[in-house]
């Protein structure tokens, strides 16, 4: 579908604009699923790449490194370049690097893919799906939309998570085959959505300054807002306890003695299948009560059920009941996750420089990526017998540090709210600033 000119948001269907919101949602669901892979996948994983935990951190840690270092130019890309090319260029070269990982290269190899990776699914495509969120959406939508952006983002996962489900049931302990013929089912979807973007994303009136150059005047307005960086520091905590509860995992396996396929769904169910309910019901909150309100009171249930599953007896007898507190913990998780970037809208963050306030809320909001992975894992290791298995004390001492990130997650809210409340003549300048020649 070839544009031949800019469209405002009134010119654009309504059902072009569901069908963007369901594109760049999907998209930001798949395009993480090679690099986040060991959320769902752990043990298969580890196995078939024939590296220790440590070494499965360290991984994750380039490409988490290598995000870093991405995730605030991938602000200011947003504001400069079209997210039709975005979108379509990261879309594409994140399928080449998934099918390179589907061939279970050696360790360097996996390194170098993973750099890659943390280029096209960051630098080039992180800025897409908050800015296309926000593009198809109403300023007073915006906290719903993402809600509902994020259940959609479920929906993707639970389906691309029952492949992996058939897929472990199929090939059974043959698990090489098994990852390789996931990641390859992976690389041709993402590619797939790579072709819908070129076809179907529009040039959006607006979306760039095309006489600005790459003038970084909307960086320091997004740099000097209090805002921006209190969503950062909440942003910081609420991620660290999303992904850090992905060893329950593991914890079901190796502690409670759950199967693989049984783990493998209740993994997905936990990523994916619970957001179709948390995005939305969390966005609807957040819309009614304030995204930094709605993010308290779940940082705080978090710590109350993560501390009931430590508490449980440790028997195969109450497998189920962990079970559907793992759930639970997804749903809280991915529920105030999905709602955090929504804190910048609470705080009337302009769209002129939305992106770069993206790009900020990024580079301290997921930072944990580049340690957590390898300090768990090191956790995990410290306490692996000569069979390989992990002690119970290596999970209880990450669930311990998860609770107390989710405490600061609470604070940190606290505190934007409370500067909003405080400051608003001061919210509603830095909404309308004035022009600044940098």
């Amino acid at each position: 579908m070839k544009q031949t000119g800019e469209l405002g948001y009134d010119q654009i269907s309504s059902g072009r604009k569901w069908f963007l919101l369901v594109l760049a949602s999907i998209g930001s669901s798949i395009i993480y699923a090679p690099a986040y892979l060991k959320a769902v996948f752990y043990d298969p994983l580890q196995q078939a790449l024939g590296v220790t935990n440590t070494e499965l951190g360290a991984v994750f840690g380039a490409y988490a490194i290598t995000a870093l270092i991405c995730y605030l130019p991938s602000g200011i890309l947003a504001d400069k370049v079209r997210m039709r090319t975005l979108s379509s260029v990261g879309f594409l070269s994140t399928a080449v690097l998934t099918a390179v990982y589907a061939m279970l290269p050696s360790l360097f190899v996996l390194y170098l893919v993973f750099i890659g990776m943390g280029i096209t699914t960051i630098l080039i495509w992180w800025g897409v799906r908050f800015k296309l969120v926000r593009l198809v959406s109403k300023e007073d939508e915006y906290p719903r939309r993402i809600g509902l952006s994020y259940g959609i983002y479920g929906v993707a996962g639970l389906l691309i998570g029952l492949v992996s489900a058939a897929i472990v049931s199929i090939v059974g302990d043959n698990l090489n085959l098994g990852v390789s013929i996931y990641l390859f089912f992976l690389a041709a979807v993402i590619g797939t959505l790579g072709v819908l973007s070129l076809l179907f994303i529009p040039k959006f009136k607006g979306e760039i300054k095309t006489d600005a150059g790459f003038n970084l005047s909307e960086f320091f307005f997004a740099f000097k807002n209090p805002v921006v960086w209190l969503a950062a520091l909440s942003c910081f905590f609420v991620y660290f306890f999303y992904t850090g509860v992905t060893y329950t995992t593991p914890y079901l396996t190796g502690v409670l003695g759950a199967s693989l396929f049984v783990t493998t769904i209740i993994a997905n169910v936990r990523n994916y299948g619970i957001t179709l309910l948390s995005g939305p019901i969390f966005g609807v909150i957040a819309n009614k009560f304030k995204p930094s309100t709605t993010i308290v009171v779940g940082s705080l249930a978090f710590t109350v059920a993560l501390a009931a599953l430590m508490f449980m007896p440790k028997t195969e007898g109450i497998i189920v009941a962990a079970a559907i507190l793992v759930i639970v913990l997804g749903f809280i998780a991915n529920g105030a996750f999905g709602v955090v970037s929504a804190q910048l809208t609470e705080g009337s963050v302009p769209m002129h420089y939305f992106g770069a306030a993206t790009g900020i809320l990024s580079v301290i909001g997921f930072l944990p990526d580049t340690f957590s992975s390898t300090w768990f894992g090191a956790i995990m290791d410290a306490q692996t017998n000569a069979e390989g298995v992990v002690a119970a004390g290596a999970y209880e001492q990450i669930f311990y540090i998860l609770i107390g990130g989710a405490v600061l997650a609470a604070l940190s809210s606290v505190a934007l709210y409370l500067w909003v409340k405080n400051h608003p003549a001061k919210v509603d300048a830095e909404a309308h600033p004035e022009p600044a020649n940098v």
